[in-house]
């Protein structure tokens, strides 16, 4: 462990010469990366630092006990056993830190929630989750905004897409994919019996134009009259825009800003974003063949979550983790489960590096 750490090291010391050469200074792609490198190296060398310190001050209590100075000897086997305690500590931190990182985990997220089964309410639970998902964000600091929506007839989404950016979103949030199960009695149900319906939820990591090249030349674009409530420019000008990526059929629509060259270019994002998850999934299913994973990549026929509404339960299949506080959960406090499944993944990546 100390060799890779000695290496980080040097590669960290090495940035940060680079970070004055004029020549990256004057490249904002090459300073924007090698910052990135840097700082991502950062937290380990800070630990590995504090960690050698350690180091010298077991070695130093050690030749106090084998001395001849008994006021040291008395010391030293006081300070010994917490010394070694903060060195068991500091090195199960580092080891955590050393865990590659998946390189999509820092970028921002779109999350893509449909209505399952259930009908209505199946609709208006995928209301829920979007809300739930919106509360949890504002927790975390993270900014949101509604790409697109399709409204149920009752309530809620039957789709709706939600834009999440901040730091280390997907990496936070890409646990969330799969099948959601809601169980409780609906608000039409005149009888009083428990219902259950399901919404899926896909989180994509959000494609920047260095991710995927997409050739303009293969995107037909149509516009139409943009619908819903607005002001006077509704139904008069074609604001809506149509992209459609011809190679694959991939189609995204965008109805959300006044202008078309303003839904143009959300859409255009949009449309990078899911070729982009396409791409990135294929890689996801290769790995997956190779091993199973315990936590799930994403797979919507799988149900990840239960939201069991009489007994005020959630509970997470993937791990058996269980919530008895339901509507503070519905209510954005989903981190438990976030830290529990990081925490799967993290176990699950140090078992593989030790066979």
């Amino acid at each position: 462990m100390l060799d890779k750490l000695e290496a980080i090291k040097a590669r960290f010391d090495q940035l940060g010469v680079a970070l004055t050469n004029p020549e990256i200074v004057a490249s904002n792609k090459k300073y924007a990366e090698t910052s990135k490198e840097y700082r991502s190296l950062e937290k380990i060398v800070t630990a590995y630092d504090n960690y050698r310190k350690l180091l010298d001050d077991i070695g130093f209590y050690r030749e106090a006990l084998d001395g001849d100075d008994a006021e040291m000897r008395e010391l030293a086997k006081e300070e010994m056993p917490a010394l070694e305690e903060k060195k068991t500590i500091e090195e199960e931190a580092i080891r955590q830190l050393l865990i590659p990182k998946d390189p999509q985990d820092e970028k921002n997220a779109i999350v893509e929630i449909r209505a399952g089964t259930g009908g209505d309410e199946a609709s208006l639970f995928a209301g829920d989750l979007l809300r739930m998902y919106i509360r949890y964000c504002e927790r975390r600091g993270y900014k949101t905004a509604v790409l697109s929506e399709s409204e149920g007839t009752a309530g809620g989404f039957k789709e709706v897409q939600l834009e999440v950016t901040g730091d280390d979103v997907y990496g936070t949030l890409k646990f969330e994919s799969g099948v959601h199960r809601v169980q409780r009695v609906p608000a039409t149900e005149t009888q009083g019996r428990v219902h259950t319906s399901a919404a899926t939820v896909a989180v994509m990591p959000e494609a920047e134009e260095v991710d995927f090249e997409l050739n303009p030349a293969d995107v037909k674009m149509e516009t139409a009259q943009s619908g819903g409530a607005g002001g006077q420019n509704v139904n008069k000008v074609e604001t809506k825009v149509m992209l459609t990526h011809i190679p694959t059929g991939t189609v995204v629509v965008c109805q959300t800003e006044r202008s078309q060259l303003g839904n143009r270019e959300k859409a255009m994002q949009m449309l990078r974003t899911k070729l982009y998850e396409e791409q990135v999934r294929k890689q996801e299913d290769e790995i997956a063949r190779h091993r199973k994973s315990l936590v799930s990549t994403g797979d919507r026929s799988a149900k990840i979550r239960t939201y069991n509404y009489p007994q005020g339960r959630v509970t997470d299949h993937r791990i058996n983790f269980t919530s008895y506080n339901l509507d503070a959960v519905m209510n954005g406090d989903i981190q438990d489960f976030i830290a529990a499944l990081q925490f799967a993944e993290n176990s699950e990546k140090l078992t593989k590096q030790g066979e």
